[in-house]
């Protein structure tokens, strides 16, 4: 049985193009694009007809940056793959790719595995895995070698977290080495946590607990000293590298100079360093618990060279970070002690607006919105043209996107599993109405309409931008 679905009169955005088309869906997949009012489009016929006028039609967004279930600071990320997918559907996003935890004395393949039984029958939305290298030695390196085979195709690795995650200068020179064979993307958080541990030492016995310490503790010179190193050794290994959620203009400035020496260097940012600021973190009666992230929130001055770096594409994708910890119970454990705060914000909801209300303000053009938000996340993670564009082939995950609707984000209309919102209060222009996941309506006109489970694990190719 074929099913056929056509979205008429919108405006079709993607990373390249803008055109007034309708759009043919068959079968889950775009199966053509035609201009509004011609013969060609006015001759589909289907089983159901999204009226799109006067709306914005949007590849669904890729989010390649989430934690769903993530075990961290003696507690879990609030979203589950079923809450964090589904609010990721509201958001207007239908593809993640969310991070498997290699643990130390464990096998990449205990961890993937574990991961994916986490995530199999009950995420809303499509989904893949990086992976998280905690402990490099030989059996590691031969593990990556075969996941890069089976389209887990990144591997993270920090330099940040002592004892838990942390890898040195050597594990991270070989782990780059092998990914230079297999042809894997080394994904790195680049704070240098050794200094930082001395640093929140020095800081609580002074007795500075309060949550803006977090912010001081972990210093920008500290984030571009590590985005350098990575740099380099990357350099010395002949591999690509993705630097992850940059937030300080000392580490733009490194990435841009790498890039304009040609080398393979990328960058993401994430909507809370754009939009929130150490302002937040000094927020009284413990409220600035719920900023707390690594990388931290950085003084507004910051914001400036992000969006510059988004506009000359020293930095290319937005993704969320998403790693939700609620309020009560959860952040609350770091009461005394910032060092003891889970770190992480909720945002998977928040990020395609987020990035409207940017092309609204004038920091970036609809195209580019697309693009740092759907097709460059795409491309980077081997999903291209599957996913992010809305072209003949690709998955039919489109978004019905409302240009002109006036929203004020708050916990209590949001539909991630954490009590409070990191944008509580902030007023944007645009909404999501529909959404499509593979053909399938996940949001009918402002209605979830979804269900766990059919959203499908999505193997992945390596960075398309080294073909």
């Amino acid at each position: 049985m074929s099913s056929r679905t056509v979205i008429r009169g919108g405006l079709v955005i993607t990373a390249s193009d803008e055109l007034h088309a309708d759009v043919l869906i068959e079968d889950g997949r775009i199966a053509a694009l035609a201009a509004s009012g011609t013969p060609a489009a006015e001759a589909w016929t289907a089983e159901r007809t999204i009226d799109a006028s006067g709306k914005y039609v949007i590849p669904g967004g890729v989010d390649v940056h989430t934690h769903m279930e993530l075990p961290f600071g003696g507690t879990f990320a609030s979203d589950t793959f079923e809450t964090g997918t589904r609010a990721a559907a509201w958001g207007g996003t239908t593809t993640i790719v969310d991070f498997a935890v290699q643990s130390v004395g464990h096998s990449l393949r205990e961890g993937l595995d574990a991961w994916h039984a986490k995530a199999e029958g009950n995420c809303a939305i499509d989904y893949g895995f990086h992976m998280i290298v905690s402990d490099v030695n030989q059996e590691t390196l031969k593990e990556m070698d075969l996941l890069v085979e089976e389209g887990v195709t990144s591997f993270k690795q920090f330099m940040a977290y002592p004892g838990v995650f942390y890898s040195d200068d050597g594990q991270i020179l070989r782990a780059m080495q092998r990914s230079a064979e297999n042809g894997g993307l080394i994904m790195m958080h680049a704070e240098n946590g050794i200094a930082i541990d001395v640093l929140v030492e020095q800081a609580l016995a002074r007795g500075e607990t309060d949550p803006r310490y977090h912010g001081e503790v972990r210093k920008a010179l500290l984030e571009a000293e590590a985005t350098h190193r990575a740099i380099k050794l990357a350099q010395v290994a002949g591999a690509p590298l993705y630097v992850v959620h940059v937030s300080a203009m000392e580490a733009v400035a490194e990435l841009t100079r790498a890039r304009d020496e040609g080398l393979n260097v990328f960058g993401e940012t994430c909507p809370q360093y754009l939009f929130l600021s150490t302002d937040n973190l000094a927020e009284p009666d413990f409220e600035g618990s719920k900023y707390v992230c690594s990388t931290p929130l950085r003084p507004k001055e910051h914001q400036a060279q992000l969006w510059k770096g988004l506009r000359t594409n020293d930095l290319q994708v937005v993704s969320t970070d998403h790693c939700p910890f609620c309020f009560v119970g959860q952040k609350e454990l770091g009461r005394g002690d910032f060092s003891k705060i889970p770190n992480g914000l909720p945002g998977v909801e928040n990020r395609m607006d987020l990035l409207h209300q940017a092309v609204v303000e004038g920091h970036i053009s609809r195209r580019r919105w697309i693009e740092i938000a759907c097709a460059t996340p795409a491309r980077m993670f081997g999903m291209y043209p599957k996913k992010g564009t809305i072209a003949p082939g690709a998955d039919a995950d489109v978004v019905i996107y409302d240009p002109n609707a006036e929203q004020v984000m708050s916990a209590e209309t949001h539909h991630m599993n954490v009590d409070y919102s990191a944008y509580e209060g902030k007023s944007t222009t645009g909404r999501v109405e529909t959404v499509l996941s593979r053909g399938e309506v996940v949001i009918n006109e402002r209605e979830y309409t979804g269900r766990a489970g059919h959203g499908v694990y999505t193997p992945r190719s390596t960075c398309q931008y080294l073909n």
